[in-house]
């Protein structure tokens, strides 16, 4: 069903239903736990609109779509350079100050991470031909630093980039009840490693959470490159600069095993986040600083295909969830855009 273009207005006093925060929106945790994979509720029915929290695979009109067009260009004109440098300078001041803020009161666990990311569960995933591995070279037992580093004697090691606090992490340790399984978690952010590393549930014989800044290329992981089953990126990629997402990417690449799998889900192009923004706060096309100084783009498929296959990765999936989200007690419609992907890392040739 085609919905009519809404009243870009309307959204920007919506957040009470799906607040919005530099880390990702947020579910409440009861609807999300309950929520099957997206792309099985259709609104055949406007009228039924209020009948439900959500609605799958929302159909844009082209109203809707040159709405939101306009709506883009009109807030387009980016900031002076000196501003640009300021926030890129600072962005670790900014992400710090968020956590400070926030902690761990605001963000809620991800447990539909488990639903569309069959790949973080224990009976989903599809043991690595460790053999092959070890014919080309890779993960051998007798490199010195495959026996000294967090993780090492794992058997299906995971990492998150842009942990948080530890929203997807800790779902992760909590479901998956492998002995092999190993979990990685880094942030830009020193606080909200802290605020990890204090939590009650994180064992460091399970996991290790470390400060990292995915921007720098040149930056060192603890663990090996070819070491990584599954890296994770939640709503991170888009805090970047976009002039430095490939190298990011390239980066991350070289840390999966072959047959390793990224997968990704961060902000679509014409989100209702996007169409928020008001004339001040773009820093480039697509590319915004938020009121808390932190920074988000939204990307379009193309985009996100020509990042992850210039780094080597192959496309397993590259799906635009568009979604309907009400608040019925309000009585308000949301459009959501995000973009969810899953790359891996092609087979070594035998």
């Amino acid at each position: 069903m085609i919905m009519a273009a809404p009243a870009v207005a309307s959204e920007t006093s919506s957040v009470e239903n799906m607040p919005e925060t530099a880390n990702g929106p947020t579910e409440n945790s009861a609807e999300a736990q309950k929520r099957p994979q997206f792309g099985t509720r259709f609104l055949t029915d406007p009228r039924q609109v209020f009948q439900h929290n959500a609605w799958d695979n929302v159909e844009w009109s082209a109203e809707q779509e040159e709405a939101a067009q306009k709506k883009v260009q009109e807030n387009s004109q980016p900031l002076p350079a000196e501003k640009q440098e300021e926030f890129d300078c600072r962005a670790n001041e900014y992400w710090n100050d968020f956590y400070t803020i926030h902690e761990n009161r605001f963000f809620k666990d991800r447990h539909w991470l488990f639903t569309e990311f069959p790949e973080l569960a224990p009976q989903q995933r599809v043991p690595q031909d460790t053999t092959a591995h070890l014919l080309n070279g890779e993960g051998s037992p007798s490199s010195p630093t495959d026996t000294t580093f967090p993780g090492a004697s794992a058997s299906y090691r995971i990492l998150e980039v842009g942990c948080g606090v530890g929203n997807t992490v800790f779902p992760i340790l909590k479901t998956n009840n492998d002995p092999g399984l190993f979990v990685y978690g880094c942030d830009f952010s020193s606080t909200a490693v802290d605020l990890v590393k204090s939590n009650p549930e994180y064992d460091s014989s399970r996991c290790h959470a470390f400060v990292h800044d995915m921007s720098d290329a040149s930056a060192e992981y603890p663990m090996p490159d070819h070491s990584l089953d599954v890296i994770v990126l939640i709503f991170v990629l888009s805090a970047l600069h976009p002039e430095k997402m490939q190298n990011s990417i390239n980066r991350l690449a070289r840390l999966l095993k072959p047959g390793g799998v990224l997968l990704l889900r961060d902000y679509g192009r014409y989100d209702m986040a996007q169409l928020r923004f008001k004339k001040g706060r773009c820093l480039s096309e697509n590319f915004y600083v938020r009121g808390d100084g932190t920074r988000v783009y939204f990307f379009t498929q193309d985009e996100l295909h020509d990042l992850f296959s210039s780094a080597g990765l192959e496309k397993v999936q590259n799906l635009v969830d568009r979604r309907l989200q009400v608040n019925r007690g309000k009585q308000l419609t949301m459009y959501r855009v995000w973009v969810q992907c899953k790359y891996r890392k092609v087979q070594a040739p035998p």
